[in-house]
């Protein structure tokens, strides 16, 4: 059969009302993609999905105007999205001071990774102004970085006040707006200069994808994606696709999750098997340590039937996870201790599920394993 490999039936005159899913590596060439190869390095016409791709595009457009931004871009993962930034923005120095509560993979590749590659590292109590301003200070900084909320802690930083700590000493304010969300907070209008998210939790919402996205004025996206286009830590179009989707209910999905998490921790609170809650008082997560240490966390999570056991959040399920073996495995427990993650710690991220529910569900965990 003598068949062109050219489609015949496809062209391009319907306006869709949902992006389509651009499932193409490749796109026709003309000259407008020529010139834009060769005098902006293909960053602004479509041509090779590494480079750009409508659905990615779609979906960076939306969540650009959820943090209040000039634009954003897509990565495969949200610690592709951390990795590719820091990494772009110490091309120009050094030096990283950063929360000491931070998600347990950031830890490694700021404890780990970045000294290895002869980056000087430093961390702070993320809720101590004072130890901000000393490490600052302290030598020359390229980058400061926290988290909104820390993870699994959901300790605050006072972000205005770091980034002008950051700013006056001539560093770029990093923030992890993942556990927040722009639901309850844009840190770019705090003074941060970029925010980087792991989209694969509130933002998709769905626990059905991974991917990450970076947040700051053009000029820096611009720049980020170059790195993201050569360290190849680009996000497919029908991952791209399902983040747009979920980001549809974002609005819905929070104010109901974030509604069934202010009902747990304040019944929480009254529990006599609950030793501490921590609430930041917005948001969807909730944590708590129970009476018995680890071992009975783990119990009690096992008799959950409303919420799941697993490790990620921001679905639209409820999930739990014990942070000393899932999120903060790789952390001794002197350093646990240290990050302020307590034995007998659980941590929950709320679902959109019937929240007296979950609540029953919770309390009767923690009744049928006391002691």
């Amino acid at each position: 059969m003598n068949r062109p490999a050219k489609s015949a039936g496809y062209v391009a005159r319907t306006r869709p009302v949902v992006p389509p899913i651009y499932q193409s590596a490749t796109f026709y060439l003309d000259d407008i993609a020529y010139k834009d190869i060769q005098g902006n390095g293909g960053l602004s016409e479509h041509w090779y999905s590494r480079f750009a791709n409508p659905t990615v595009d779609a979906a960076a457009a939306e969540i650009a105007e959820l943090e209040g931004a000039e634009a954003a871009l897509m990565t495969a993962s949200g610690m592709a999205a951390i990795a590719t930034t820091l990494m772009t923005l110490l091309q120009g120095g050094r030096r990283v001071v950063s929360a000491r509560q931070v998600y347990g993979d950031t830890r490694d590749l700021l404890v780990r990774d970045l000294p290895a590659l002869g980056f000087d590292v430093t961390m702070v109590d993320a809720a101590d102004l004072s130890e901000w301003r000393s490490a600052i200070a302290a030598a020359p900084t390229t980058i400061v970085y926290a988290e909104t909320l820390s993870n699994p802690q959901l300790e605050l930083t006072d972000l205005a006040a770091v980034a002008e700590l950051a700013h006056q000493a001539g560093a770029k304010m990093v923030v992890d707006n993942t556990f927040a969300t722009p639901y309850t907070v844009n840190p770019l209008r705090l003074g941060a200069d970029i925010v980087v998210h792991s989209a694969t939790k509130f933002l998709s919402g769905h626990s059905d994808v991974i991917a990450g996205a970076v947040v700051a004025d053009r000029e820096t996206v611009t720049e980020i994606q170059r790195r993201v286009i050569t360290f190849g830590g680009c996000l497919d179009a029908h991952a791209a696709f399902l983040v747009w989707r979920g980001l549809q209910t974002f609005d819905v999905r929070m104010e109901r999750a974030q509604a069934t998490a202010r009902a747990l921790a304040d019944r929480l609170r009254g529990n006599a098997e609950v030793v501490s809650v921590r609430y930041p008082g917005n948001g969807a997560m909730v944590a708590f340590t129970v009476r018995g240490g680890n071992d009975r966390a783990l119990a009690v999570m096992r008799r959950l039937t409303v919420a799941s056991e697993a490790t990620s959040l921001g679905g639209v399920e409820t999930l739990v996870s014990t942070p000393f073996n899932s999120s903060h495995f790789s952390l001794s427990a002197e350093e646990l201790a240290a990050a302020r993650i307590d034995a007998g710690m659980l941590r929950f991220s709320c679902g959109i599920e019937n929240a007296e529910a979950l609540i029953a569900d919770v309390e009767q965990a923690l009744a049928t394993t006391s002691r």
